[in-house]
């Protein structure tokens, strides 16, 4: 098989090998290059991608944490290090999928309580994953299944950190998002607001007197989105993540 020529980089190539077969070639590694020129995203091919320190384990499928994800998660820690610093917090991670958000405020932030709502039950299990392969304390996180606040009934938290579906139907995706990451983890009706919609109507009744959503948004859709909270009486600022893009709303 002449990978190159069948279109797997050398790059990803030589990060499968180093990062799932420890630099040592066998059949696995022959029968993953295949996977690569098929199509499927390297993430998926390897089994996990780092984020923030930690592995995330990707088994279920679930949607591959990105660099801007991984970007304003650092942010949050670094709000709940210098807000509550040995203060017990209780954190929401809304539409967990793989559950990136909740596992790095397990590890960064010893004094909180994390609990992952997702509507996939099949990833209950590979948050578990990823909790264990890392050392993760898991007497400190709760996961839930079910649609968007339904699985935590009345519970309150201190923050609510999100990156829900905001991917309008008819836009077109790269054939490796749309052929292997799952539709339901991104798409968001014909605006792309469908959930953000629905998170700015009922997000007040869950959240502390003092508490705050931080929504992971797209960059096009900012104006409206942010005019969406407004709209249901939040408090809520626009931040631009390195690449100049506006990528998060933090309510209040």
């Amino acid at each position: 098989m002449d990978i190159f020529s069948d279109g797997v980089s050398q790059k990803d190539a030589a990060w499968l090998l180093r990062d799932k077969y420890n630099g040592e070639t066998s059949t696995g590694y022959e029968a993953d290059l295949k996977r690569l020129a098929g199509g499927e995203p390297l993430a998926y091919v390897i089994g996990w991608v780092p984020f923030l320190g930690l592995r995330i384990y990707l088994e279920s499928h679930p949607l591959i944490p990105r660099p801007e994800t991984e970007w304003w998660t650092g942010q949050l820690i670094k709000m709940l290090q210098e807000k509550y610093a040995d203060q017990p917090v209780c954190v929401l991670d809304l539409c967990a999928g793989s559950g990136a958000i909740g596992c790095a405020v397990l590890a960064h932030c010893p004094h909180t309580q994390v609990t992952f709502a997702e509507i996939d039950p099949a990833h209950e299990n590979t948050i578990r994953t990823t909790m264990r392969m890392n050392n993760l304390d898991s007497a400190r996180a709760d996961i839930y299944c079910g649609d968007l606040f339904a699985p935590v009934g009345k519970a309150q938290f201190d923050i609510i950190a999100t990156n829900p579906p905001y991917v309008p139907d008819g836009r077109a995706l790269p054939p490796e998002v749309a052929r292997f990451e799952p539709t339901r983890a991104l798409r968001a009706g014909a605006d792309g607001l469908a959930y953000i919609r629905r998170i700015a109507q009922q997000a007040r009744a869950h959240l502390t007197i003092e508490g705050s959503i931080w929504v992971e948004i797209d960059d096009a859709q900012a104006p409206e989105a942010l005019a969406l909270f407004a709209r249901n009486g939040w408090n809520a600022k626009l931040r631009t993540d390195p690449y100049g893009r506006r990528r998060l709303i933090v309510a209040y």
